[in-house]
């Protein structure tokens, strides 16, 4: 366990000197990379929301922005837990995530979560931060948006006394907790279509025997905008395990362990951004969908979902993102 918090201490460590050094470091490299004549323009609207469908895009709020946001995931439409006799899925939730993410400044957004949870690890509390550490100019001097993210998450539920080797068999609050440390590599390639990469590390403090508290993933995103104001999301993400450790809890649980894949409509309308999401994991928050996926597409278990994302801005000087669509 000391090994492992070593790691967290450290992780958490340097996102908290980078953001530190924002006002130094951002500002000099962009000023390196800008062009002679002066500052380049900024790329903007990279994606149109903070998430795609399971992971996160590069964008931030803007300065006294408020976005309430609200997420579905429903039970399998096909295979043996689905099909008309559970209505498609419609008769189960499996998880649901209440949310509210407010501007500090245009690069810094805090957000405040609820989720039911759809592991035995439940009544989950979020507390994050994201930062935009670089963002993408018109004139390529800087190609890539940088964006960082880091969430802690505590589950609240009663502990299991009963069965020590449970993932919820908690001994103190220590052990409630779990992180997630993102960095967002993201460019927009024209007005249609925008591509990310994930870099993604877990570390949960209490797991089953033999489960990995650290977990490092890599995901990855697109949209694709074939209207005015709808596009396709597509997001997918790739955890690393330890192959023997794996098999052993696959036995343990009588289950199998799937990548997160999901697939999307956006539809834009004014204030709201509006997903409709199909997707094989069952959680929603990342401590669980990148390591707790068990549900296969190739057996029918993949789901329904929707997003919806309304945002409210206290600074009157200053437009939502959302105002146009771009």
């Amino acid at each position: 366990m000391k090994k492992y918090t070593s790691k967290l201490t450290l992780c958490l460590s340097l996102l908290a000197i980078t953001i530190s050094f924002k006002g130094y470091g951002q500002d000099e490299l962009e000023k390196a990379m800008a062009a002679p004549g002066g500052k380049s323009e900024k790329v903007i609207a990279t994606f149109k929301a903070t998430k795609l469908i399971n992971g996160h895009t590069n964008e931030t709020l803007y300065k006294h922005e408020l976005d309430f946001k609200v997420d579905h995931r429903f039970g399998d439409i096909a295979g043996s837990n689905g099909g008309l006799k559970q209505f498609f899925g419609l008769d189960n939730s499996t998880d649901v995530r209440i949310g509210f993410e407010y501007g500090v400044s245009d690069k810094l957004t805090i957000g405040l979560a609820r989720s039911k949870g759809a592991t035995s690890v439940q009544q989950l509390y979020e507390g994050s931060i994201k930062y935009r550490l670089l963002e993408q100019t018109v004139d390529d001097k800087v190609p890539l948006a940088i964006t960082l993210f880091g969430s802690n998450t505590i589950a609240a539920v009663k502990a299991n006394t009963d069965d020590p080797s449970s993932a919820t068999s908690y001994r103190n609050f220590g052990e409630r907790m779990n992180w997630v440390s993102q960095i967002i590599l993201a460019r927009k390639f024209n007005s249609n279509f925008s591509f990310s990469l994930t870099p993604s590390y877990v570390h949960r403090n209490l797991t089953v025997f033999r489960d990995a508290n650290d977990m490092f993933a890599l995901g990855a995103g697109g949209r694709f905008k074939f209207t005015k104001r709808m596009a396709l999301v597509v997001d997918y993400f790739l955890p690393f395990r330890n192959k023997e450790d794996k098999q052993y809890v696959e036995a343990q649980r009588a289950t199998k362990f799937y990548n997160p894949l999901g697939v999307g409509l956006e539809m834009e309308t004014g204030g709201h951004v509006f997903h409709i999401n199909f997707t094989n994991a069952t959680a929603i928050q990342e401590m669980q969908f990148i390591p707790e996926t068990t549900s296969s597409w190739l057996k029918g278990q993949y789901r329904w979902g929707f997003s919806i994302s309304r945002r409210f801005s206290f600074d009157r000087n200053k437009k939502s993102k959302e105002a146009k669509p771009e």
